[in-house]
């Protein structure tokens, strides 16, 4: 099975080529305006590209050493609901600078006591004319501390059960009370960042959809999350060295003599091949169409296997492994070691994962019905202790 299609000579491939050659050095605008950075968004921003022609645009951006401009968080994250569900002037004034890569975007979800359980945010806003006043905190933020804008989940309404009263906010980083404190890693960036939000003034035209119905889209934000977290060839969420590289290093240079060695990178090798066929064969569903659980199941399997290959590398340095940057593999190798256990956090947690895998792909059942007394085995038919 040939899973690398289409071909050559396919007409789709040779119109693509054909625009990467007579613009050998595209400017970012110019990616954007040919839809080649979402294809699979709607016009006018993308292409509306099917698998196959998504495939295509991608190979033949690698081609021609041509890079997308670089935004993940808004372009993975935040720019699907702004296309979906944002107003025409929300979607003219943002989408264009944030597919251009002019303007950075963060994800102002997290709370300290809403980590897992997103739903329980304390961070509120409440209507005061033409504003919503924001306080609360905001932690683990990626980027906080570059971002021009961040899409921010806050209480509205306190009344309700906790899924429902959460708004979905644009939110501009530059605003008065809006405090970023950079967190320091073990890898030594500052990637993460805790914001603070105090009597902060955000317009009301800055709401995403209707008040009080953000739950729905901060769940369609995390299903794209994990999408742009868990695509790509690279180990480091997309980005960075792949298996394939761990295993062209050793075979351009002179191999491996240990058998053990060798099948162990054998087998990194051929479980980045099966993840490689996964992401080619949910492209349609979890891209083109809209992220669903499958999502949860490729960034579950994806993250484990970034982890692994990174410490397989690690220990195949041996003593010069030991040193930051001085091993036979090189500086990005180190860094991917160092960063490699968040891979299965951020974005959401393996347990989360399994959880949802448990229950929306396997059709188990959801958490413990305490108050009546329901567990697995009745959900199944079979009896059960009366609840204490």
């Amino acid at each position: 099975m040939d899973v690398d299609l289409p071909a050559e000579d396919d007409p789709r491939r040779v119109e693509v080529r054909r625009w990467f050659t007579e613009h050998p050095a595209p400017r970012p605008r110019q990616l954007v305006e040919a839809g080649f950075v979402v294809p699979h968004w709607p016009r006018p921003y993308g292409l509306d590209a099917d698998p196959a022609l998504q495939l295509i645009v991608e190979d033949e951006m690698r081609r021609a050493g041509v890079s997308k401009p670089l935004n993940p968080i808004g372009i993975g994250h935040c720019g699907p609901i702004i296309v979906a569900l944002g107003n025409e002037q929300q979607q003219q004034r943002y989408l264009w600078p944030m597919l251009a890569g002019e303007e950075l975007w963060c994800q102002l979800f997290s709370e300290p006591d809403a980590g897992s359980d997103l739903a329980n945010l304390g961070t509120r806003a409440e209507r005061d004319g033409d504003v919503y006043r924001v306080n609360g905190q905001k932690i683990w933020t990626s980027l906080a501390d570059h971002a021009k804008f961040g899409i921010l989940i806050a209480r509205t309404r306190g009344d309700v059960s906790k899924h429902r009263g959460i708004s979905y906010f644009i939110v501009p980083m530059d605003l008065p009370g809006i405090e970023v404190r950079p967190i320091r890693n073990m890898a030594g960036d500052a990637g993460f960042n805790e914001v603070f939000f105090t009597d902060v003034r955000v317009p009301a035209e800055n709401l995403i959809g209707e008040e009080n119905l953000g739950w729905g889209m901060a769940k369609s934000t995390l299903a794209n999350e994990r999408v742009s977290l868990s695509t790509g060839g690279g180990l480091q969420w997309g980005y960075g060295p792949s298996a394939r590289d761990l295993v062209a290093h050793f075979r351009d240079n002179g191999g491996l003599a240990d058998p053990i060695a060798r099948q162990a990178v054998v087998g990194a090798f051929i479980e980045g091949e099966i993840l490689r066929y996964h992401r080619m064969r949910m492209i349609s569903a979890a891209v083109n169409k809209k992220p669903g659980p499958d999502a949860s199941l490729r960034k579950a399997l994806a993250d484990p296997h970034g982890k692994r290959v990174f410490t397989l590398a690690k220990n195949l340095m041996g003593a010069g492994g030991l040193l930051e940057a001085n091993g036979t593999l090189g500086a990005e190798w180190d860094r991917g070691f160092l960063f490699s256990p968040a891979l299965t956090v951020g974005g959401g947690t393996s347990e989360v994962l399994r959880n949802i895998i448990a229950e929306r792909l396997l059709g188990l059942p959801h958490d413990l019905d305490v108050e009546q007394g329901r567990t697995w085995a009745q959900t199944r038919g079979g009896t059960a202790p009366a609840p204490q």
